[in-house]
């Protein structure tokens, strides 16, 4: 959390991201349209992890599926996804946690969010899109498949 959308933030987390679970090549990386998003330092940390952008335009986030961006059966078009999953994520941080309270300074909103997003919405939390699981757990299994099956 910053008082800023420069590019730099999102570097940051996706660094941290990047760090915590280590680059998975193909992995889809969903934005919206931020100019941050599309800068070409972030592009780059996304080029060298082999992650695939996909940014949809606003009014496209209704469901998550694979589509080809250019509507084509064509291999070699990359893939697009919808960005539902990570909408239902603030709809539900925005209803269970920040309309819920007012917090007093910065530090008190980042440590709320935090604490709901890794203590809570992670490890307690069960969620329909994923056969009501944890996603601590689900990522556990979803990780357990990738090193036995791989591709």
């Amino acid at each position: 959390m910053a008082e800023h959308l420069k590019a730099e933030l999102c570097c940051d987390a996706l660094w941290m991201a990047l760090d915590r679970r280590g680059p998975l090549p193909g992995l889809i990386l969903h934005s919206d349209c931020g100019m941050q998003y599309a800068s070409g330092d972030y592009r780059k940390i996304i080029h060298r992890a082999k992650l695939i952008q996909s940014m949809s335009r606003k009014g496209q986030c209704l469901g998550f599926k694979l589509v080809r961006a250019s509507g084509s059966n064509d291999p070699g078009d990359r893939l697009k996804a919808q960005n539902a999953p990570m909408e239902s994520f603030f709809a539900s941080l925005k209803r269970e946690l920040i309309h819920r309270q007012r917090f007093a300074t910065r530090a008190q909103a980042r440590a709320a969010i935090f604490e709901y997003i890794e203590i809570f919405y992670n490890r307690q939390r069960r969620h329909s899109a994923i056969g009501y699981q944890i996603p601590a757990e689900a990522f556990t299994e979803m990780s357990w498949k990738i090193v036995v099956f791989p591709h």
